[in-house]
């Protein structure tokens, strides 16, 4: 599930955590992490990328008159752009969650290295985001580093707190340009302190934002979310804020995680590498969702693949347990 994701999970070459820290980040951090690799998100090229769309790490560019130009605002979702063809406006799901698989066994099967697994995984994640903000989808949920992640080896840890936290720097500004609502779930107290301070900045400064509502799942799991919320209503109760009376589905899915999104519970989940199995995500909010696996590695995932799971959803009748 670790997957080279923050505030917009934007990459696809290798990378050098430190580079892209901003002198007040760095002077008050003492990071203790480094990686092997020399490689950066700076270095990613500037051609389209997997997805066949232009990076949105482009804050500009130049004409052929050699004249500096701008990218606009994006449009809202009410003015979203015209769907492939075959999908419909009115059964576009308003929320995706995506389980990142596959990332390290891509690389090992070119021969690569873990880290340019992560993030050409990362890249496919930048172009999904584009398309669901194109396209009209509501909320996007990305599990990016469970709470299971941390018995992976120091290293790999190490360099994933390291790019979280060069991507989610490298593009803010990208997010705030294109109506991004960035929330970060999970038990973000026993992440490094620079990026959680980071996180902090990127939920304030995208909180009024209407584009896309991105939730970055960190350091977090289905477990983990339905026991901090059990504790967060039984703390109301000592407390007297309510009563047990008073608890049903409507009050306890306001204290998970996921709370903070106007649509909190997928329609649609889509897992890539042929794993089909939930891995400790939402565990409560995919009560009904839809579930597409797909036999691609995640890295290999792209815009037809996109749209094929889209097309599967949009086939299904969905009855929530009744007749239709």
């Amino acid at each position: 599930m670790a997957c080279l994701v923050n505030s917009s999970a934007f990459a696809f070459s290798g990378i050098s955590p430190l580079h892209s820290r901003s002198d007040s980040v760095s002077r008050r951090s003492n990071f203790p992490y480094r990686t092997p690799t020399t490689v950066s998100i700076k270095n990613m090229p500037s051609k389209q990328d997997a997805l066949r769309f232009p990076p949105l790490c482009q804050h500009g560019g130049t004409t052929r008159q050699g004249r500096r130009k701008t990218l606009s605002p994006i449009k809202s979702m009410q003015d979203h752009e015209a769907l492939p063809e075959g999908l419909k406006p009115e059964l576009m799901p308003k929320h995706v969650a995506i389980i990142l698989d596959g990332n390290r066994r891509w690389a090992k099967e070119k021969g690569l290295s873990m880290e340019l697994g992560h993030l050409s995984g990362g890249r496919v994640i930048k172009n999904i985001a584009f398309l669901c903000n194109k396209w009209g989808v509501k909320v996007l949920s990305i599990f990016a580093f469970s709470t299971e992640n941390w018995t992976r080896p120091k290293e790999e840890v190490d360099f994933l707190m390291g790019l979280f936290e060069e991507v989610g720097q490298t593009y803010m500004d990208e997010v705030t340009r294109y109506n991004v609502k960035i929330s970060a779930i999970g038990d973000k107290s026993k992440l490094p302190e620079p990026l959680q301070e980071l996180v902090a900045t990127a939920e304030e400064t995208t909180r009024g934002n209407t584009g896309l509502h991105l939730l970055v799942a960190l350091n977090y799991s289905g477990r983990y979310d339905i026991m901090q919320a059990t504790k967060s209503i039984a703390g109301k109760v000592k407390d007297g804020i309510f009563q047990v009376e008073d608890i049903n589905e409507i009050l306890f899915e306001k204290e998970l995680k996921t709370g903070c999104a106007k649509f909190p519970n997928p329609d649609l989940l889509i897992r890539t590498s042929g794993e089909q199995r939930i891995s400790n995500f939402y565990l409560w909010q995919l009560a009904y969702t839809e579930i597409f696996f797909s036999k691609k590695k995640f890295p290999d995932f792209n815009e037809e693949d996109f749209i094929e799971a889209l097309s599967s959803f949009q086939k299904r009748e969905r009855r929530y347990g009744g007749n239709k």
